[in-house]
């Protein structure tokens, strides 16, 4: 079987690009709209509706096998690609790939997709979106050539074993972070909230608006669910410690070990604590801390994201030990099959693997996501996209489902 054209369809991705460097410098909410002046290149208000393309690689049989193609919410953040057009993509897929694409045999994911979106010497040459996309619509296409499930395939092409596991749910409540919870504790989510702590006023003077509501986090698990529901807590700071605390490692330890004591007795998850603005100086900070959290006899989770975005970011801070979970956010880190080999990597150096992403996604990647977990087995997987705590769960939660009926009829 061969791809005999491609097709293309714009459209919106589940939610908001929004400019993390406008909103840390002090943009304002109202409503849902921010009110401020754009600061990263390429947007043009704080917050504006995220974009996708999706592509179908249409095979001889008549069956198109779809990809979409998008980039984060933060986009242009901490050494991210910058804001996702979808002409432009359309434009790399004619000019670049489509000569790669059309008579090619797709049968074998591995093979298809690290010629058609290949590397030279070891350098990225396609924009991290459209190698997203493109390898994402590979994979359907192979798993539909061999009459297999996307999980399925992944597994032969990288010789693992096929292990029908659930993996661990980890929800995204963005700013709605206390009625999102009760939803999270009805559906007895893994992991939860997230919690989008991604402005100063979020954190507090201190921390103390971040630390009242671990607390009332704690509290409300526990009197909504009862004691046989221990999810593990785990909030996103978006770098925002040594932006209101300092760049001094003490006055950090001090406040997430109280946020620990606040969280008892449920593991707790630390993600971006600090941005220190730039990789090397990611991986020193983190490295730091987490050492300076372990000496206090601290169990807390530190989990990278910021200037952790491709696979060899991922392999870096895995072999350096900078984090104990290292979030894989597939749309930075690109091709499907990296995002494989990150938490392989992940693996390989005992560091935890969250097979993550962003909001800002359509439900096509949501549900290949699904396939990538139960393939790789990482410690937790992200539901997404969107804000919306229940369509994602749906999205991502329902697919893992289906995909464990398959694997234990087989």
């Amino acid at each position: 079987m061969r791809i005999v054209d491609v097709l293309f369809s714009a459209g919106f991705g589940a939610y908001y690009y929004d400019d993390q460097a406008a909103i840390r410098a002090g943009a304002t909410q109202d409503g849902f709209l921010y009110r401020g002046t754009p600061v990263t290149p390429g947007f043009r208000r704080v917050r504006q509706p995220a974009e996708s393309l999706s592509v179908g690689l249409c095979l001889d049989d008549g069956s198109v096998a779809w990809g979409d193609m998008m980039t984060v919410q933060y986009s242009g953040a901490a050494g991210r690609d910058p804001l996702f057009s979808p002409a432009a993509a359309r434009r790399v897929v004619e000019e670049q790939l489509l000569g790669r694409l059309v008579g090619l045999s797709p049968g074998s994911f591995l093979d298809a997709a690290d010629f058609v979106a290949a590397r030279e010497h070891g350098v990225r040459v396609l924009p991290v979106a459209v190698e997203y996309g493109i390898t994402q619509a590979l994979l359907k296409a192979a798993a539909h050539v061999r009459r297999i499930t996307m999980a399925e395939v992944l597994c032969e092409d990288f010789a693992m074993p096929v292990l029908p596991r659930r993996v661990p749910l980890f929800a995204q409540s963005g700013d709605d972070r206390h009625l999102a919870v009760d939803k999270m504790i009805l559906k007895r989510v893994d992991v939860l909230p997230h919690a989008l702590i991604n402005a100063p006023e979020k954190f507090g003077e201190r921390g103390r608006v971040f630390l009242d509501y671990v607390d009332w986090l704690a509290q409300r698990v526990r009197s909504g669910a009862g004691e046989d529901y221990r999810p593990t807590l785990h909030i996103d700071l978006y770098g925002l410690m040594n932006h209101v605390l300092g760049n001094e490692i003490a006055p950090m330890v001090d406040c997430l070990l109280e946020a620990e004591r606040r969280a008892a007795p449920y593991a707790l998850n630390i993600e971006s604590p600090a941005d220190f603005g730039g990789r090397d100086a990611q991986l020193d900070g983190l490295k730091r801390l987490r050492a300076a959290l372990r000496d206090a006899g601290s169990r807390i989770r530190l989990v990278a994201d910021e200037w952790c975005n491709t696979l060899e970011d991922i392999e870096l801070f895995a072999q350096q030990g900078a984090a104990d979970l290292i979030q894989i956010k597939m749309p930075d880190v690109g091709r499907i099959q990296d995002s494989v080999r990150a938490v392989l990597a992940c693996k390989a150096q005992g560091i935890g693997a969250y097979l993550g992403g962003s909001c800002a996604e359509t439900e096509l990647s949501g549900a290949v996501s699904a396939h990538i977990a139960v393939a790789t087995q990482p410690d937790m997987v992200l539901a997404k996209p969107a804000m919306d705590v229940d369509a994602a769960i749906t999205i991502v939660g329902n697919e893992q489902g289906r995909i464990l009926a398959m694997l234990a009829a087989r």
